[in-house]
């Protein structure tokens, strides 16, 4: 059974960014990425940076500042602190933003990049859009993983390499037609609600996660190959409140695979259990029980049959190998379909009311 969800687009802010068309040359533009040589694509003033552009928009704007991305690569990080920055693509793969940044490898101020530093662009105001673009962190992350010495640890010293964070400050992000490329911790989530429309979002391990309320419908979720560990990967690593009803969103996705992702060597994901401090030390705050449901997806034969597993945490006695299972976080499923397709005891079937009462809470906040 297939579950009807009604298309809310209409009644999101600035939704035309949405509709097919809008990135022609007719739409009116105010800033464009551009350098030359011969005439810029459309008419607005130009810009040799998105942080430039940015610059320019207002400060405390109540309207979309639309910025048109030209073909080309955009190498920079970029940071969105100002409300209702809008990019709009002029070729989806061909107008990229982009950065290499790895958690291991060092960052220009001589310490390790850490995983919260390298995301390509961060986004840290309200109403931000994208359309029909690519946003990428372009660090080779199965070279490194495959050569001697390469970077394989979970902590500070690894190739968590982030492109997209909607990290503070983010609300109602609305993305449509965009790639979000790289091989671990590619799309970072936060804070905040989102919407995912016809997007791509390619990693490995754990490249979507995060604390924050994300809706993905109809997009394709494509995992990656890493030959260097025993799997192949895990798709989410919510880290949401308990407070929260809602974290990852997935309906109607398509969970595909790369050639050489072995089958069943891929989790739908793991819950993710950040630290805080207390009175009596740091350890796994319990408020973070995360919370994913995939809804109406079709499945590869890469999914592992048991759909969720465990991860590990630091303990209140300190223990940093604390497991959190999957049955003491929120993670459930409704009607899985395709090869990979299974019972997935590990995780909570939904009924169709649960299901849909769930989208609904991330469309309310849009």
């Amino acid at each position: 059974m297939s579950l009807f969800l009604p298309d809310r687009r209409s009644v999101l802010a600035g939704a035309a960014l949405l509709v097919p068309g809008v990135a022609s040359a007719a739409a009116r533009y105010d800033a464009v990425l551009w350098r030359g040589p011969g005439k810029p694509p459309v008419a607005a003033p130009t810009y040799a940076s998105l942080s430039a552009a940015v610059a320019a928009a207002p400060a405390n704007g109540t309207k979309p500042f639309r910025i048109f991305v030209a073909r080309g690569v955009w190498d920079e990080q970029v940071v969105i602190d100002k409300p209702f920055v809008h990019l709009v693509g002029q070729d989806r793969k061909a107008s990229v933003i982009s950065h290499l940044a790895a958690s291991g490898l060092t960052a220009p101020d001589g310490k390790r990049w850490g995983t919260f530093r390298t995301p390509t662009l961060f986004v840290r105001a309200p109403d931000f859009a994208a359309r029909n673009l690519t946003i990428q962190n372009a660090f080779d992350g199965l070279a490194e993983m495959s050569k001697p010495g390469g970077l394989h640890s979970h902590d500070g010293g690894g190739p968590q390499a982030v492109a997209l964070m909607l990290d503070k400050g983010s609300d109602r992000a609305r993305f449509a037609d965009v790639d979000l490329l790289s091989y671990q911790d590619t799309l970072f989530p936060d804070a905040g609600s989102s919407l995912f429309e016809r997007c791509l979002v390619t990693g490995s391990y754990d490249f979507i996660f995060g604390a924050g309320q994300a809706l993905f419908r109809d997009c394709e979720i494509r995992s990656r190959p890493r030959p260097v560990d025993p799997i192949d990967g895990y798709i989410v690593a919510p880290s949401t409140s308990i407070e929260q009803p809602v974290g990852f969103v997935f309906v109607k996705c398509r969970l595909t695979k790369e050639a050489g992702t072995k089958k069943g060597s891929v989790y739908l994901g793991r819950p993710w259990r950040p630290s805080s401090q207390f009175a009596d030390g740091r350890y796994g705050d319990p408020k973070f029980q995360g919370a994913t449901a995939f809804i109406d997806c079709w499945m590869d034969d890469h999914i592992a049959p048991a759909g969720w597993t465990e991860m590990w945490y630091t303990g209140k006695d300190g223990n940093p190998r604390t497991m959190l299972q999957p049955e003491d976080a929120r993670f459930s499923q409704f009607n899985a379909t395709g090869p990979g397709a299974a019972k997935f005891e590990r995780g909570r079937w939904l009924s169709a009311s649960e299901a849909r009462a769930m989208t609904q809470v991330v469309l309310a906040r849009l």
